[in-house]
């Protein structure tokens, strides 16, 4: 049968029309999520993680079910699905550029910073790998139990380094010692996990084949290879002659930048790991141009922070149903979790904290700031989803400990940054508020 031609184009707007009805809600409900946010001295990303969750069925779709049908579900889900992983594709590079490894290389703490990075990475992932064993088969049935309990394991495990830096800034932390260790050990921490979670996609990806992984594995390290020694000499070379050093960027650098992004995201997703490491990859090869990447975040980084972020969170939401932990064994497992990461992360951190010479203080605000997840977890366990190793049931009660790790931080640093000598500065909103406007 032959579509006339009025009629796809009614269906073709009506579709517009409740892509930016979703837009339009999205978007404000992300500003609104984060002012509340600032006003309870949380981190402005805070309030949009929850709006974003409380956007899909464990709120609108709970007490308002016919219009969250009416706004989510009335349109084919492409559009914001596609959105949202070119937002996150944008993310990726931007946090990529935000990777300062100088921290990597500072003499100065060196012993502190690798025993806490090491110790708040492997402890975690212990603690999740086995959480993910013994829990595969009653919340994840249909995965395969070693990629449940890699990927519960690698989300243990992650740090929110953007986050992490913000709430710093908040607290005037960035030139303290403490600050610089933490930070440090995070950037170390995130490489880490980052590297991890290509390596178990590729390996989920293989279906645990090892003759198909270590070609794959062959393949994604011949593109990080090729894209260090070859494209970062070539991408230098075009920002240098578009005078990117000047802080300019031309309508014509821009395109070429967005191009190289798009590019690596597809090379990235024909090798076999998801388009996000191609993102990534692609602001870490441009990190260290700093007038390009202060450029970028004073005019490109605001339209990815408020428009393609808060897309991403809620189609997080729309993945995620408080509902469904419905029986007390299932919020057992979800405060097991909870307490797991938690005891893990903080864990590891306060006793290689210790260990380097470092006051019970000391070792306990090192903890809590190693413990910051937010962000990077829910990427983590997106991806795992997008795989099917992680159910909808498991994944809602990851996102519940990312939330967790991440709203306790502030509070926790206001009542123990004082006994270390750190004064509170008394106009943290501001500064929290100055902070997201400035990285997102």
């Amino acid at each position: 049968m032959t579509i006339t031609p009025h009629i796809a184009t009614h269906k073709s707007e009506a579709l517009l029309f409740f892509t930016l009805l979703q837009l339009t809600i999205i978007v404000l409900a992300a500003r609104v999520g984060g002012s509340v946010a600032l006003r309870v001295g949380q981190s402005a990303v805070v309030g949009e993680i929850i709006i974003g969750i409380l956007l899909g069925p464990s709120l609108f779709g709970l007490l308002a079910p016919d219009i969250f049908q009416y706004v989510f579900h009335s349109g084919a889900p492409e559009p914001m699905q596609m959105l949202s992983q070119i937002g996150l594709i944008l993310l990726m590079f931007q946090i990529g550029l935000e990777f300062d490894f100088a921290h990597l290389a500072a003499p100065k703490h060196r012993k502190s910073v690798m025993l806490i990075a090491l110790a708040s990475l492997i402890l975690p992932f212990a603690f999740g790998f086995a959480t993910g064993q013994v829990s595969a088969h009653l919340l994840s049935p249909s995965a395969n139990a070693l990629g449940t309990a890699l990927f519960i394991a690698t989300a243990f495990s992650i740090t929110a380094l953007p986050i992490l830096g913000r709430i710093m800034m908040e607290f005037n932390m960035t030139r303290t010692p403490i600050g610089v260790i933490a930070i440090s050990a995070a950037a170390i921490n995130d490489v880490i996990g980052w590297l991890l979670l290509a390596l178990i996609t590729t390996l989920t990806l293989s279906d645990f084949n090892a003759g198909y992984f270590a070609l794959k594995i062959g393949l994604v390290l011949g593109f990080f290879v090729l894209s260090w020694f070859a494209v970062r000499p070539v991408m230098k070379r075009i920002l240098h002659h578009c005078d990117a050093q000047s802080g300019a960027l031309s309508h014509n650098l821009l395109g070429i930048v967005l191009a190289a992004i798009f590019l690596s995201a597809m090379v990235t997703y024909q090798l076999g790991i998801f388009a996000i490491f191609g993102g990534f990859m692609m602001g870490v090869l441009l990190h260290d141009e700093h007038a390009f990447v202060r450029t970028w975040k004073a005019r490109i980084s605001p339209f990815v922070m408020v428009f393609f972020l808060p897309i991403f969170f809620t189609y997080t939401g729309l993945r995620t149903n408080i509902g469904s932990l419905d029986t007390l064994t299932a919020w057992g497992w979800c405060a097991m979790i909870i307490l797991l990461a938690t005891v893990g992360k903080f864990g590891g951190a306060y006793i290689a904290a210790r260990i380097a010479g470092m006051s019970h203080a000391e070792g306990k605000v090192m903890g809590i700031m190693m413990n910051t997840r937010a962000l990077m977890e829910l990427i983590v366990i997106n991806v795992g989803y997008d795989l099917g190793v992680i159910s909808q049931q498991m994944f809602t009660m990851l996102v519940i400990m990312a939330i967790f790790s991440t709203v306790i931080t502030s509070p926790l640093l206001r009542r123990w940054l004082p006994a270390i000598g750190i004064a509170i500065p008394t106009h943290t909103t501001k500064l929290d508020h100055s902070a997201h406007e400035q990285h997102g």
